[in-house]
């Protein structure tokens, strides 16, 4: 069962959208997509906070857009899916216990 992350704002208990991450380095902020799982040092913000989120001055804030397409699968996820599916159905294959048998072939003389 997933578990649904909220906004990291302060008295804020709305589902949250979209990461935050800074880029301490470049002095960019870095809005995108909701992150697959939180992590350390960044910031999951609702619709809300994430409009209204803005960086130190003399930073720059960069927005991803997230893909619409990428919030259902694509047709090669299904076929990976269903190949996947199929080969945990099959019986397994049965190995034999210890090495191979050896067979000394001698030269003709």
């Amino acid at each position: 069962m997933a578990t649904v992350r909220r906004c990291t704002r302060s008295a804020c208990s709305q589902t949250a959208v979209a990461t935050l991450t800074y880029v301490y380095a470049d002095q960019t902020a870095v809005l995108g997509p909701l992150a697959t799982y939180a992590e350390p040092h960044t910031y999951d913000l609702c619709a809300e906070h994430s409009q209204r989120m803005s960086a130190p001055q003399g930073w720059n804030v960069l927005r991803l857009a997230p893909d619409p397409t990428a919030s259902e699968p694509s047709h090669d996820d299904l076929l990976a899916l269903a190949d996947a599916v199929r080969e945990a159905g099959r019986a397994p294959t049965p190995q034999p216990d210890g090495p191979p048998s050896l067979r000394l072939v001698r030269p003709d003389s």
